[in-house]
């Protein structure tokens, strides 16, 4: 993946997750707390099946979460 969408993604799952701790958010989204920890310290790739799982959640478009469009 891409170094910009990465980053970006890792900057809007910190901004939509607000105040809520990763491991509330990774209960509730069904992601290992270690897995989004990871995707937020831009340490590891999302695959597809995580991304469309945070997207749903959110119900964001997964180009707007990326980076590829604006909010």
């Amino acid at each position: 993946m891409n170094k910009q969408y990465m980053s970006n993604f890792a900057n809007n799952l910190k901004e939509l997750i607000g105040d809520m701790s990763v491991n509330e958010f990774s209960k509730k989204v069904g992601i290992p707390q270690q897995t989004l920890s990871r995707y937020i310290n831009m340490q590891r790739e999302i695959t597809l099946d995580n991304l469309c799982k945070i997207a749903d959640y959110f119900d964001e478009d997964i180009d707007v979460l990326l980076g590829r469009k604006n909010y």
